[in-house]
């Protein structure tokens, strides 16, 4: 039975157009939808007790429709906001991130209108919080759920992400489930190191050449793009592109088009770019290493993957998460990890992030010989004689060293010479420290 106005406890201002079969599945659900303009309107109406959601409904917006939109949006920050999109939205749009970030959930024509009601539902409180998915991203963590929850609504929406943070966050984890959650899941998913392309072949990697384009390309080969044609490419370090390369991105991020290395025909493609850095692009930007312009098509949409440190909650389901996939394939005596173990993994730093995590683990794993695993086996029995009290002054002058013989070898891309000359220290003293510290050089690459 359709829902009245007059009998309305839960509404739906939707801004744009909704569909008579949209309208008719909402009021069945119990929704009462109203339709609303952005540019005319003078305000949101709430009645107290009453449960309402704004849709911000862009599938037919132009760029005014969009800013006004965008201001109505700004006006009521209170109100919980989904978003409708059309399949193709152009990338350009400034106002469009920030508009995707406000939402709670964000759709994509045509409607998948169960899930719309899902999304209803939980806002009107007639359904708990589902646990996620498996995307990969393990822990329970507020930092972690955040994540999910970017990812949830990123992956929809095919404009371009910057996936930023440190060394070993899961940065590429991330950027899979992008892809496993968007349309484009069925297609193939390209991952590219750009920091490893050899300078004189990253054009040629990523866009392909013709036969004959230089000394040694004896047949044409398809680039990265061109395999990844209806999927994903993501493009980890991106700041380490050259700058022909960042021309050549630009080009295909505002017209969806490249050329091969030898050749002067534009290829058309359809491919959604994902973007991973874990330097600041601003400041490669301000020093002029960096395409201002590139910048900001990349930066449509951003997502933080937080350090291990930020999620100290999930270091150790990490953890036996490790273990239980290690023990799966290879012997192991460990089954889980001491009460001592897991003191110590809580207190210590990750300088390495998760991968540094998973590394200990499986070295543990490996050389464990009880069914439990100790700080010696994860080689952190130093961290675990701490005193727990970490804001002690001693405590705090060994983190502020460890931190400081941390940044000095990222910054020396860890060449130990230079980072003993810059510290006014000796070769054997950054040996020294980095074994006081735990910090394994293999690991921090």
């Amino acid at each position: 039975m359709a829902v009245s106005k007059a009998d309305a406890k839960r509404c739906v201002v939707w801004f744009g157009q909704p569909s008579a079969t949209e309208r008719m599945r909402l009021n069945r659900a119990g929704w009462y939808v109203r339709v609303a303009d952005a540019a005319a309107v003078g305000g949101i109406g709430t009645r107290g007790g009453n449960t309402v959601v704004a849709m911000a409904d862009l599938r037919e917006a132009d760029a005014a429709s969009m800013t006004a939109m965008a201001l109505v949006m700004d006006a009521h920050p209170g109100l919980p906001w989904l978003a409708l999109m059309p399949a193709e939205m152009p990338a350009g749009e400034p106002v469009l991130g920030g508009m995707i970030d406000t939402c709670v959930d964000v759709f994509t024509a045509p409607v998948d209108v169960d899930r719309l009601l899902d999304s209803l539902g939980y806002l009107g409180g007639d359904i708990a919080a589902v646990e996620p998915d498996d995307l990969g991203i393990t822990g329970h963590s507020k930092a972690t759920r955040a994540v999910i929850a970017s990812v949830r609504k990123y992956a929809p929406v095919d404009l371009p992400v910057l996936i930023t943070g440190e060394t070993g966050t899961g940065k590429e984890v991330a950027a899979r489930a992008l892809h496993s959650l968007s349309r484009r899941a069925g297609r193939p998913f390209a991952a590219i190191n750009c920091g490893a392309l050899p300078p004189n072949l990253v054009q040629s990697e990523l866009f392909g050449h013709e036969r004959g384009a230089f000394t040694g390309a004896n047949a044409r080969r398809l680039g990265h793009f061109e395999t990844a044609a209806g999927g994903t490419v993501f493009l980890d370090e991106v700041g380490d592109l050259p700058a022909d390369a960042q021309t050549s991105l630009l080009r295909f991020l505002q017209e969806g088009t490249l050329e091969r290395v030898g050749s002067s025909q534009s290829i058309t493609l359809d491919v959604r770019v994902l973007a991973a850095t874990h330097v600041d692009l601003e400041r490669a930007v301000e020093q002029g290493r960096f395409r201002e312009d590139l910048y900001y098509r990349l930066n449509v949409l951003r997502l933080h993957m937080p350090a291990l440190r930020e999620r100290e909650d999930d270091v150790v389901l990490l953890a036996q998460h490790f273990l239980d996939a290690f023990r799966e394939h290879h012997g192991s005596h460990a089954r889980t990890f001491s009460s001592a173990a897991r003191q110590a993994m809580r207190h210590f730093g990750w300088p390495g992030n998760v991968r540094e995590l998973l590394n200990r683990v499986q070295r543990a794993a490996v050389v464990a010989e009880d069914a439990l695993i100790t700080p010696e086996d994860l080689d952190l029995a130093h961290v675990s004689q701490m005193p727990s009290g970490r804001a002690t002054l001693g405590g705090a002058r060994v983190a502020a060293e460890r931190e400081a013989v941390i940044s000095c070898l990222r910054e020396c891309h860890f060449n130990v010479s230079e980072c003993a000359r810059r510290l006014k220290v000796s070769r054997v003293t950054i040996y020294r420290l980095c074994k006081k510290h735990g910090l394994a050089l293999e690991q921090l690459r």
